[in-house]
């Protein structure tokens, strides 16, 4: 019968399928993948695919925007119950009340965040280009959603009024600035990276802000050995795999548990199976098509 990467390896090439993984997923999920990477790298693959069936290792609202911008293709959750609780803070119906409140305000929306909110958005973007779809964006007045320490970043890097959200991802929000300073203490020679959904007393702490590729990009240039990283654990095995030779530590309770969710089987399952398709109603795709797409072009 094989192992089960092995059956993955063939179901993989009967059914035209690519496996698209996070950064935040487990080192072995990783290993199955063909591109590993963070929401933009992995939107615009998603895009660009000749695949017939997607492999979302993820956690859900990031196979829902796979299939906004792939409508034709299947789309597959391995395990489809894997949320982002930050995506559950922020409604489409709540974007609306405060588009009323706030006139003349555009909507930029990060991608975590669920199909129908996008609905309700002028333009997505990630961590990776957050501060610059602001900064390109056609308008002085802005609300961001739903990351409030994200948003907050991205004010402090632009000339333009940012209405900030209350919402915000668990693991980024509970890292504190003890916790930094206890790991510069153990490590005083090692750069800080940090991920922009800390918050803004941690951030203050950093050498370097970035998203998952930014922190990646950074290591592989830094000449140091050492590294503090402040974004979720699962990220090690990149930086460990594309930086030999260089030592990475995380706070310890930096644990996306969703993302974890996933595993080898969990592949293996959706691909013998088909189950867990991502289905959203058509309206939906057609509404939030053009943020998405306009945040995989940076806004232009």
């Amino acid at each position: 019968m094989g192992s089960v990467e092995d059956r993955i390896r063939r179901l993989k090439a009967e059914r035209n399928a690519v496996i698209l993984a996070h950064n935040y997923t487990t080192a072995a999920v990783q290993e199955l993948a063909d591109f590993v990477g963070d929401s933009l790298g992995l939107a615009q693959m998603a895009a660009a695919t000749d695949a017939d069936v997607i492999v979302f290792c993820g956690v859900s609202f990031m196979g829902e925007t796979a299939k906004i911008l792939c409508p034709g293709k299947e789309v597959l959750l391995p395990e489809p119950e894997a949320h982002c609780p930050m995506a559950s803070m922020c409604t489409a119906e709540q974007i609306r009340q405060m588009r009323a409140r706030r006139p003349g305000h555009a909507v930029v929306g990060y991608v975590n965040s669920t199909a129908s909110s996008k609905t309700e958005m002028d333009i997505c973007c990630t961590s990776s280009n957050a501060v610059e779809v602001v900064a390109n964006l056609d308008a002085d007045k802005v609300i961001f959603v739903p990351d409030l320490n994200l948003g907050a970043y991205v004010a402090s890097k632009v000339g333009k009024e940012v209405v900030l959200w209350d919402g915000f991802c668990p693991i980024h929000h509970a890292i504190t600035v003890r916790q930094v300073r206890a790991l510069a203490e153990r490590f005083p020679d090692a750069p800080v990276l940090a991920h922009p959904e800390c918050r803004a007393d941690v951030l203050a702490e950093a050498d370097f802000i970035g998203s998952t590729e930014g922190i990646l990009n950074e290591a592989k240039a830094s000449d140091a050995v050492d590294f503090i990283i402040l974004t979720e654990v699962g990220m090690g095995h990149r930086l460990e795999r594309e930086c030999p030779g260089k030592r990475f530590h995380f706070p310890e309770q930096a644990v996306c548990t969703a993302m974890k969710m996933i595993d080898p089987e969990s592949v293996l399952h959706v691909l013998e199976t088909g189950e867990n398709r991502v289905v959203l109603p058509d309206d939906v795709m057609k509404r939030a098509y053009k943020p998405v797409k306009r945040m995989t072009e940076n806004g232009i």
